[in-house]
């Protein structure tokens, strides 16, 4: 992936998403990560704003003077305009920006846009190419389609914190943007197959995308496990009840690690490793889920190895013996880290008024169509004339909408 590609190097090999005109008009925080993505791989993404409020992602997350430092992250590689949606004015501009685009992703309560005049029916009129991509919590239809939405309630209702901590503790919900995060990038993925079933068909359509179905998905087979058996699944702290060993082990130097052995032969590495061979040879040993009925003894052979061992020692002797180990990484560690340095997981792109800013990379590399991080988040309107303009906006016509605070 490496760092930010120059402005040479995105010329010669734009990415496969150039050409694309997405316009983001969703807030906090599924549809500009959706969007974020989108850039990274080459789309023209327009982000729309109100003129006086911003999006309020910019008052999320932590700030260094002044300086909202995930907005810098999430709106990359986005143009910024400000329209006051609202406003008659307001929303006859983002028509007119819609007729030119080839995607607008927008995330407000099912019924906002129809009430703007702004409804995918009308969008799609006047487009017939457009994708139209409406983030939710809840979807367009169904009892709750009208609730209002966030990423902690789809964590709660997918299962998620029903499952997430120590058994006699409370359902634990992440300390970040979960359900989210994983919508975001689920809208990018139905996004680029609405664009490739455009190639055949000429024909936008419209994405209906709740941030409840795709975290619900990665939780796992509980409904089904549900349905046919009838046992719903409980806390098990850092447990599986697939395999064990699985859990975090306090290291001798204070530190923590993780080991997963979802694989047959790993399990045997590690209990090898550990001074426990004999265990290998136990009829329950030969299968994960009754491995994990053992876990008591399994997580005290391997605690008890790993308790009288530093950190380092702990990844190098399972490095060696071919086991699977990780340490358990704050923030610090994953800028500090070797590997995700060399990668590009975390790669270095210029603000000016911040100098060098540490930010996730791409999500993927391609050979032929690599993505890049061409800038950083923008000031609020830095781009409304020019994208405008863009479109046979006047420049009279421009200044009698920023006095009528139309646009910013």
């Amino acid at each position: 992936m490496g760092a930010p590609a120059s402005a040479a190097a995105v010329a010669a090999h734009p990415g496969p998403l150039a050409g694309v005109r997405v316009l983001d008009v969703s807030t906090i925080l599924a549809g500009p990560l959706a969007c974020q993505i989108l850039g990274d791989y080459g789309a023209d993404v327009i982000k729309v704003e109100h003129p006086r409020l911003g999006d309020s992602m910019r008052g999320h997350g932590p700030v260094k003077d002044g300086e909202p430092l995930w907005w810098k992250e999430i709106s990359r590689n986005k143009r910024g305009i400000a329209i006051d949606l609202g406003k008659p004015d307001g929303a006859v501009l983002l028509r007119r920006l819609a007729r030119e685009a080839d995607v607008l992703v927008e995330n407000f309560r099912p019924g906002t846009l129809e009430r703007w005049g702004l409804d995918p029916a009308s969008l799609l009129e006047d487009n017939p190419r457009l994708i139209v991509v409406r983030v939710t919590g809840f979807g367009q239809s169904g009892p709750y389609a009208a609730r209002a939405g966030f990423g902690t309630l789809a964590e709660a209702m997918s299962g998620f914190a029903h499952l997430t901590g120590d058994p006699d503790g409370p359902p634990t919900l992440p300390a970040f943007g979960l359900a989210d995060s994983i919508a975001g990038v689920t809208a990018s993925s139905a996004i680029a197959m609405a664009l490739y079933a455009r190639e055949r068909t000429g024909q936008g359509q419209v994405i209906d995308l709740s941030l409840l179905a795709p975290i619900m998905t990665a939780v796992g087979p509980g409904p089904t496990a549900y349905q046919q058996t009838g046992v719903v699944g409980m806390r098990q702290g850092n447990r599986s009840t697939n395999n064990s060993p699985r859990n975090t082990y306090r290291t001798k130097d204070g530190h923590w690690v993780a080991i997963s052995t979802s694989a047959q032969a790993i399990a045997e590495r590690v209990l090898r490793l550990v001074g426990h061979p004999e265990v290998v040879d136990e009829p329950w040993f030969a299968s994960g889920r009754e491995r994990a009925q053992h876990a008591d003894l399994l997580d005290e052979y391997v605690g008890d190895w790993i308790g009288q061992r530093t950190r380092a020692d702990v990844v190098t002797a399972f490095g060696e013996a071919g086991a699977a180990v990780a340490p358990v990484y704050d923030a610090r560690d994953i800028v500090e880290d070797e590997h995700v340095r060399a990668t590009g997981m975390i790669t270095y792109v210029d603000d000016e008024r911040l100098g060098p800013l540490a930010v996730h990379g791409l999500l993927w590399g391609m050979s032929r169509t690599p993505g890049a991080i061409r800038f950083l988040g923008r000031d609020l309107g830095a781009d409304t004339d020019d994208v405008l303009a863009e479109v046979g906006v006047e420049a009279a016509e421009l200044d009698d909408l920023r006095r009528r605070q139309v646009i910013a």
